[in-house]
């Protein structure tokens, strides 16, 4: 379906919707990133490719205890020096990179699989199906978060398919809500009448019209909901629901260095910069996907 809606005078039109074969779908207008955008872009692709290609790569065994060389400060050995039980701190951070990715990566996109699941159908047909969803998302929003967590890591273990899972479901309200706001928005443009006008289905005008318009304003808020699980993930190593020690996740690193900071603080300083650095550069990432896809938050 491409209905063009340019010419309806009583709408005006984004400038990132361009009139070129699907205008029906919100289009990005070769966005201009800055240095900074770019320079955020490669920190997280030299760290996703690290991690992933950790086991290829010279590095040290992340559990690997040297007694020898305990709380050794950066060098030509050791470049970002050792932990107090001699463990290399560059090694161990490249390892647990691939947990705090994977376990951000895999919970945003089950959040946002269901939230749009959830909340396309409810800004489509609204009346009790809209009233429905909007409840449940309230119930889940008021359910302490905390609790959850405690009763799966008691009962289910702390495992990364648990923390994906527990991590994605209560990441699935503000999805739905977004979803939900954007299909209100597009719901009733002229090229969603128009298919109607012509007999077009329900399920064809929500994957074919409305879905795509979902894509650029949900994947920029995938990427800030990375940012935010990780943070989560460091959070929760403090409360001993995260991956037990001695996985090399970030969090254990921040908080077995804690006991050391009167003396050795970059036990702990070295994965919390890491830590900050990558959070930045998917807030620095999100922010610009946002404005280039003209997300409008006035419509949450």
């Amino acid at each position: 379906m491409s209905v063009s809606n340019a010419g309806a005078p009583s709408e005006t039109l984004p400038s990132s919707v361009v009139p070129a074969g699907s205008e029906n779908v919100i289009r990005w207008q070769r966005p201009r990133f800055g240095l900074t955008f770019w320079l955020c872009v490669v920190w997280l692709v030299v760290l996703a490719t690290t991690a992933i290609g950790a086991r290829w790569l010279p590095l040290a065994d992340p559990l690997e205890t040297d007694f020898l060389h305990r709380r050794v400060a950066p060098n030509g050995d050791f470049w970002l020096g050792t932990d107090q039980l001699g463990r290399d701190t560059l090694s161990r951070i490249i390892f647990g990179a691939r947990v705090s990715l994977s376990i951000a990566l895999a919970a945003s996109l089950l959040s946002a699989f269901f939230g749009v699941f959830f909340g396309l159908p409810a800004g489509y047909f609204r009346g009790r199906l809209e009233a429905g969803v909007v409840g449940a998302t309230d119930i889940v929003l008021a359910f302490p978060p905390i609790i959850l967590l405690l009763l799966v890591a008691a009962y289910g273990g702390a495992s990364l398919t648990n923390l994906v899972l527990v991590l994605g479901f209560l990441g699935i309200p503000g999805y739905t809500r977004i979803a939900r706001a954007t299909t209100l928005n597009f719901a009733q443009r002229d090229f969603v009448t128009a298919a109607r006008a012509i007999g077009a289905s329900h399920f064809r005008i929500m994957v074919r019209e409305l879905l795509p318009n979902l894509v650029a304003p949900i994947f920029a808020i995938v990427v800030l909901s990375m940012s935010r699980i990780i943070v989560i993930e460091g959070t929760l190593s403090f409360l001993g629901l995260s991956l037990p020690p001695p996985a090399p996740t970030w969090g254990n690193m921040i908080a077995a260095g804690v006991s050391e900071l009167a003396f050795h603080p970059a036990i702990s300083f070295v994965p919390a910069g890491v830590m900050f650095i990558t959070i930045l550069a998917l807030v620095v990432i999100s922010d610009a996907l946002r404005r280039a896809s003209d997300l409008r938050d006035t419509a949450l």
